[in-house]
């Protein structure tokens, strides 16, 4: 079971990366991608840097929360890392700066606004509490009120129901008896 959960994890990743776009320099030099190409504030960011002779760099920016440390992946030549933007960053474009070995590339991050209203749920599940509040709220005046007279009738007419059918049963049993 724990294989299944790895492959298809594995494969969640790679269609992440397939599909999500990324920023590549515009430096010349090339060779190095952010993804997501224009991350929201608090959003987390992968770097892809190739060209690289080293098998480790950095890379550094304002609009990160931690610098990256950059190491070689399985791809040959390939160095890869991860942070995340600082949640309180302003849209905008800030530069990254990628150190390997004595040279130094760099790149515009656009940073993109985040949505104006948080996302909710299309279809909430009923798990119930979701209305509570409202519903208490509204019991608590009940309460206080007493029953209404549509209440108060009801009630004597399920009450007089009741009182005949126990009497009607009990005659029955009394006439089994003699």
């Amino acid at each position: 079971m724990g294989s299944l959960k790895v492959t298809v994890c594995a494969g969640v990743a790679a269609a992440v990366a397939v599909l999500t776009p990324a920023a590549h320099a515009a430096d010349g030099g090339g060779g190095i991608s952010v993804t997501p190409a224009s991350p929201a504030p608090g959003a987390e960011v992968a770097l892809r840097v190739t060209g690289c002779a080293e098998r480790t760099a950095s890379a550094v920016s304002a609009a990160f929360v931690t610098d990256i440390k950059l190491a070689v992946t399985g791809e040959e030549g390939t160095l890869v890392g991860e942070s995340r933007i600082r949640s309180s960053l302003e849209f905008g474009s800030y530069d990254v700066t990628i150190t390997c070995g004595d040279a130094r590339r760099t790149v515009a991050l656009p940073v993109g606004k985040t949505p104006s209203t948080p996302a909710s749920p299309v279809a909430p599940v009923k798990a119930g509490g979701g209305g509570a509040a409202a519903r208490i709220s509204t019991a608590d005046d009940a309460r206080t009120t007493g029953p209404g007279t549509a209440q108060t009738v009801t009630g004597l007419v399920l009450a007089g129901v009741a009182a005949t059918a126990v009497a009607l049963r009990s005659a029955r049993r009394s006439r089994r008896t003699d």
